[in-house]
């Protein structure tokens, strides 16, 4: 896994044009059964992805965090929502919740989520490649390619099921 993650930057940004080019044309020539396709590339992917062995998402970037993730998440520390906030979060340039720092406060040194039975609906949803209207995040899956090897191998399986 380490020597994969020592790759995934250099082989995202080299995959990175023909990778924008093929979400251009998505955009343009969506098939009609894009969601299913995409369910069953997420579903095959993360059978044999172990995310426990990478983190690299938790490593390098942080959530946003939603009003109902901060008042969830505060519920089981027993504290109020802006305790929570004061504590751990600051806005970011787009006015979002977000950690004050990377990797995750809440990452162990075993990869495991201290938060996970009520992490963020981002973090939840992650790489977010089983998402509904999928063609309207090709953006973020771009930028996902770059973080997460299982999102990276998604894009490559559907280049490769779905030619445009």
């Amino acid at each position: 896994m380490k020597q994969i993650l020592n790759n995934l930057n250099k082989l995202a940004k080299d995959k990175h044009i023909e990778n924008k080019k093929y979400f251009d044309k998505l955009k343009k020539k969506q098939p009609k059964n894009l969601d299913y396709i995409m369910q069953d590339l997420h579903d095959a992917e993360f059978k044999k992805t172990d995310c426990l062995q990478c983190a690299n998402c938790c490593k390098t970037t942080g959530p946003l965090f939603t009003l109902a993730d901060i008042e969830r998440i505060a519920k089981s520390f027993r504290q109020k929502p802006q305790q929570f906030i004061d504590q751990y979060l600051r806005i970011d340039e787009d006015k979002d919740y977000v950690l004050k720092s990377v990797p995750c406060t809440f990452l162990d040194s075993e990869n495991y989520c201290m938060i996970y039975d009520v992490r963020p609906k981002a973090c939840r949803e992650f790489p977010h490649t089983d998402r509904k209207k999928f063609h309207q995040i090709s953006d973020l899956t771009l930028k996902n390619v770059a973080i997460c090897p299982a999102a990276y191998n998604i894009v490559e399986e559907m280049k490769k099921k779905m030619p445009l």
